[in-house]
């Protein structure tokens, strides 16, 4: 029982710092976010974290539906999680080699009229397909937890996306708390502080996944 609720701890916490990584990061979704909630108010923000859960619950249930036996081999959950730990070790050097400018970059997007399609739960999921890492994070690390949330059975696969989706409807939350009240995020070091954070954070469940994954392997 203590070992099972400390794999759930696991599932949850890691699945949030990956996902916080990955919504701190500029790109479609935070432009889109900006857009809408200066047209539409703060409630904008938790509304696109909705299209964007609804997206990934689809596709995890289309997953776990399609490939449950299969992802739960030994051989396979060995090179997902090679293939899941690189990805991550790589995007948190990354992270962290480029903290000054992604913090820069995230700091002074701005509203663009396109970001925004027929609503936000719609923008939510659009954006959230036209992120370029989205098809391969799914590809390589979001297999590799739905492989080992399955070994959980459904309380696993509770605690990964739970998890997951959490940092998103945090951090987006906070975007559009500050967008809504004309002030920034958070100021610019301590911006880039949590780039590093989650940057060493990133490279070390990298590191993890890819010495667990090596081991099944052999």
């Amino acid at each position: 029982m203590a070992l099972m609720t400390s794999n759930l701890l696991f599932l949850f916490w890691s699945a949030f710092v990956i996902g916080l990584s990955g919504a701190m990061a500029p790109g479609p979704v935070l432009t889109a976010t900006i857009s809408e909630v200066l047209k539409r108010g703060f409630r904008a923000g938790p509304l696109i974290v909705l299209g964007h859960a609804l997206l990934e619950l689809a596709l995890l249930g289309a997953v776990i539906a399609g490939l449950s036996v299969w992802i739960t081999r030994p051989a396979v959950l060995g090179a997902l999680g090679v293939g899941g730990g690189l990805l991550l070790a790589v995007l948190g050097v990354h992270m962290m080699a480029t903290s000054k400018k992604m913090a820069w970059a995230a700091l002074n997007t701005r509203a663009e009229a396109r970001a925004a399609i027929r609503g936000p739960v719609l923008t939510g999921i659009l954006t959230s397909l036209s992120t370029p890492l989205w098809a391969l994070w799914w590809a390589t690390i979001g297999l590799n937890y739905a492989a080992l949330a399955l070994k959980q059975g459904l309380p696993g696969l509770t605690a990964f996306y739970s998890g997951h989706i959490l940092a998103d409807l945090a951090w987006y939350s906070l975007v559009a708390l500050a967008v809504a009240s004309g002030r920034r995020i958070c100021p610019p070091h301590v911006y880039r502080i949590l780039f590093l954070l989650c940057g060493l954070a990133l490279t070390g469940l990298g590191g993890y996944f890819l010495g667990t994954g090596w081991g099944g392997l052999r």
